[in-house]
């Protein structure tokens, strides 16, 4: 008799991470003493707002309690006046604050979807949507993008082929994450013809609206005329303000029905980080110049990269319009066997290596150098697409970044040696 005790359906479909899944090698690489240039997830390196950081310093409380489920009201109205700065205009009753973006994303399925209903989503698309259907019981449908085309929107008959009786929302990323692509107005427009046509939901995902590299307007799923109560947008401070770690996002809504029924979500999981939340508020106002260092700073990393990479023989990437992110394609036939390569097997030293900063283990000395990428597989859903592609984030310093290139190009040249000599990856 078998005693073992069975894991749920669910938990055997939900993917692993494409962006954390190498992180056990990263840690065995890190007690050698190698250093690990982290280019797989969009974690930035920059300081927090130092008025944000400063509001920890003065929190006078003698009890850190509850707060509202939907967030406080006084957070709530700051981003009133936020998105009011892209032409959104709304009321504080319209957001609810979440617990990151990624619980906003959740609770839109949740609250829209039944199981088995349908989300068309064009991929690569981020992995952890497919998580998160998974958690409702939804079904994700992808329309493929390629990087040939930049990663822009198929014509409207690739969506058109998916939508049946069960098919209920479209999902955007706007910037995109992971590909940077950002969605022009004829495609916007496009996408709202659709979601009126079916009578669909539209869940947007903007968290990156703040790094938009292009003249070209971002047009928001909320400046959508005659779709206003179809559109779920969903948003974070994670990216904007150097801030991941303290788990503030936004679901917004025009749509009464849809926040009556996310607010019972809310009130079951009680609240929102409340520390988090008053580090939000304050990273609102007054902060105009951090944020235009910020962008500053990316512009330059985005050219670094994107010129780096395009430089390596055999290697491409189309310029990314906004977010932090390009999916590049490389000479080797499994990204995903490369990636993991670089942690297990690839070490880089030179004459600068016995004077590195160590990246991990801080007790270890600098042994070599290595780049930890993330697959670009784990962003489709069909197994033969992105296999020789990984997802890149600029989130290092110039420096770093083009220390990170070079070690990438010596990778793919040791790599090329190794399997023409037929040995086992």
């Amino acid at each position: 008799m078998d005693n073992t005790l069975q894991i749920s359906q669910r938990g055997i479909e939900m993917p692993e991470s494409p962006i954390r899944k190498l992180a056990p090698l990263a840690y065995k690489a890190e007690d050698k003493g190698i250093k690990i240039y982290r280019l797989n997830i969009g974690q930035p390196d920059l300081p927090t707002p130092k008025k944000a950081l400063d509001i920890l310093k003065d929190v006078d409380r003698t009890t850190l309690e509850y707060s509202p489920s939907q967030g406080y009201r006084s957070l709530r109205q700051a981003l009133v006046g936020y998105y009011e700065r892209y032409q959104i205009k709304l009321n504080a009753d319209d957001i609810i604050i979440t617990s990151g973006g990624s619980e906003a994303v959740l609770f839109a399925f949740m609250s829209c979807l039944n199981p088995g209903d349908e989300i068309i989503v064009p991929e690569p698309a981020y992995a952890n949507y497919m998580s998160f259907a998974i958690s409702a019981g939804a079904v994700i449908r992808t329309v493929a993008t390629t990087i040939e085309e930049g990663f822009c929107l198929p014509k409207v008959e690739k969506f058109e082929e998916l939508i049946n009786e069960r098919t209920k929302a479209i999902l955007i990323c706007n910037p995109n994450n992971p590909t940077g692509y950002l969605y022009t107005q004829r495609e916007m427009n496009q996408i709202r013809d659709l979601v009126k046509k079916y009578n669909l939901y539209l869940f947007s995902d903007e968290v990156y609206r703040e790094f938009i590299y292009t003249g070209s307007p971002y047009i928001s799923a909320m400046h959508l005329e005659g779709i206003e109560q179809n559109v779920v947008l969903i948003d974070s401070v994670s990216k904007r303000y150097s801030e991941c770690g303290i788990r503030i996002g936004a679901l917004i809504t025009k749509n009464e029905n849809v926040r009556k029924t996310v607010m019972k979500f809310c009130q079951a999981r009680l609240s929102p980080p409340l520390l988090g939340q008053l580090v939000a508020e304050a990273s609102i106002e007054g902060t105009e110049q951090y944020s235009r260092e910020v962008y500053d700073e990316y512009v330059e990393r985005r050219k670094c990269l994107i010129d780096g990479v395009n430089r390596i023989p055999g290697c491409y990437t189309p310029m990314p319009m906004g977010a932090f992110y390009t999916v590049a394609q490389l000479p080797v036939d499994d990204a995903e066997k490369f990636c993991a390569w670089c942690l297990e097997e690839f070490c880089y030293v030179d004459d600068k290596t016995s004077s590195m900063t160590p990246s991990g283990n801080k007790n270890k000395p600098v042994t070599g150098e290595t780049i930890m990428m993330a697959p670009a597989a784990g962003f489709y859903t069909n197994p033969e697409l992105g296999k020789n592609q990984v997802r890149l984030a600029y989130v290092l310093c110039k420096k770093d970044l083009q220390r990170a290139l070079m070690i990438l190009e010596k990778a793919l040249e040791e790599y090329e040696n190794v399997c023409s000599q037929g040995k086992a990856i």
